[in-house]
């Protein structure tokens, strides 16, 4: 039991809770301690104001004047006090019992009742305290506290409002460590099950969580992940559809002609060949794809960047691809100012424009225009390659660097995979803008090098 988090967490707030009761304790006996300093120092307060009263007296009338005395031993028992006077040969003088005898019944009633507590219980002990005049000794007070019942009742009370406290806040405490320790781990719970869920292959499991704290953000990425994982999947298993498809057409060609030829329907000759051999390039694409894709992952380790003269690239990409672009009636146009320099590969950055210009002409059909076109700064240098072809769908743009996501116009869904993983390996960025219908513009960003 309690090796689960929420036991862990129920017992730490217990033992803060019971740290607290305990300061509390703490704090009610040092207000007690307290209190009965005060009350020393108020009994001593009253046995000097007695002493100095009985001195008093004495100095007065040349003695012990049996009135007087029992007047101030009146004062004392007034005061909380019982005393019993002895003079120089311990014999007594005057006691409380004998001062109050001396009263009429109508003062010994209002006396008493001004009296706490009960005198002459024969409880409790009697202090001497010495007399002097002039440094002499005249005699000795024995001086015994009566009970003080407001003092024990407020120590009643606080100790029965400590008692209250103990088990109203102790039980409050303790169902509010329950509450809040299964509240916390709740959420834990949750994401361990939905976590199980995926690894049985559930990638629709997603957690509930409203709040916006650590465990919230916890839950948030935990979503994020799943819906990654979700979209992998979904890539993964459509990535083996279109290599089935595309490997299908030209190993079916390959085996119709070679059954034909087999079967000596069709001729054993160089056209026949030639064909076979135009299918198996077909097949090398496709796997130089996937070749170019596992290069493209690793060649931040590989990069050789120096100084690349834009303008010159992109015109000597256009002059590769002049003869195709004429084919299909689509003008490249190349903006570009002398002194435009990246700090990159140059194979690596030739592969990116290549690709990004190779989906441009793809989508463009019939006449259209593709611009290349390029720039800097000292914050770094850009290369735009738009178009004026189908454009994306809104529904695709989210996807459209995803690798194996393969969008209307066929092919694996590398070209742009492989882009991106080429220009993150550059520490640069790339951005893509597209509107049906309207064209897209993709644009590299690429971070100034060391001699830039």
């Amino acid at each position: 039991m309690f090796r689960s988090l929420w036991a862990k967490f129920f017992i730490l707030l217990l033992v803060v809770s019971l740290i607290g009761l305990s300061a509390a304790l703490y704090m009610r006996q040092m207000m007690l301690g307290d209190f009965e300093a005060y009350l020393d120092g108020e009994r001593l307060d009253r046995v000097y104001m007695t002493i100095a009263s009985l001195e008093g007296s004495y100095e007065r009338n040349n003695g012990w004047d049996l009135e007087d005395v029992a007047s101030s031993t009146v004062r004392a028992l007034m005061l909380g006090m019982e005393i019993r006077l002895l003079d120089t040969e311990s014999s007594l003088v005057m006691d409380s019992l004998m001062a109050l005898e001396g009263l009429s019944p109508l003062m010994a009633r209002r006396v008493f009742s001004r009296v706490e507590g009960d005198p002459f219980t024969g409880k409790g002990e009697f202090f001497p305290y010495p007399l002097f005049l002039g440094g002499k000794l005249i005699g000795t007070i024995e001086v015994k506290f009566l009970s003080q019942p407001r003092g024990l009742l407020f120590k009643q009370r606080s100790n029965r409002f400590l008692i209250l406290s103990f088990l109203i806040m102790g039980g409050i405490a303790f169902l509010a460590s329950l509450f809040v320790s299964r509240r916390l781990t709740r959420p834990l719970k949750e994401l361990v099950g939905q976590t199980r869920a995926i690894s049985r292959g559930e990638l629709h499991s997603r957690t509930e969580m409203g709040s916006s704290d650590e465990l919230g953000q916890l839950s948030h990425a935990f979503n994020e992940m799943a819906d990654d994982l979700e979209l992998q999947e979904s890539l993964r298993r459509k990535l083996i559809a279109n290599v089935a498809h595309e490997l299908r057409t030209p190993l079916g060609a390959m085996r119709g002609e070679l059954e034909g030829m087999i079967d000596g329907v069709l001729p054993s000759d160089e056209d026949q060949l030639r064909s076979l051999y135009e299918e198996t390039g077909r097949l090398r694409a496709m796997l130089d794809g996937i070749d170019d894709l596992t290069q493209a992952q690793a060649s931040s380790l590989t990069l050789v960047k120096q100084e690349v003269d834009l303008a010159e690239l992109l015109r000597n990409i256009k002059g590769r691809f002049h003869a195709r672009t004429s084919e299909k009636g689509i003008d490249v146009v190349v903006e570009a100012d002398e002194g435009d320099v990246a700090w990159a590969d140059p194979d690596r950055l030739s592969q990116i424009i290549i690709n990004l210009l190779e989906n441009a002409i793809r989508a463009t059909q019939g006449k259209g225009t593709v611009t290349l076109r390029s720039g800097g700064d000292a914050e770094g240098a850009f290369v735009e390659v738009s178009d004026t072809g189908a454009g994306i769908s809104e529904k695709d743009l989210p996807f459209v660097f995803e690798r194996f996501y393969a969008g209307p116009g066929g092919g694996l869904g590398l070209g742009l995979a492989i882009v991106k993983e080429l220009v993150e390996a550059h520490g640069g960025q790339i951005e893509l803008h597209s509107e049906k219908g309207e064209g897209t513009t993709v644009t590299v960003i690429l971070p100034p090098g060391s001699e830039s």
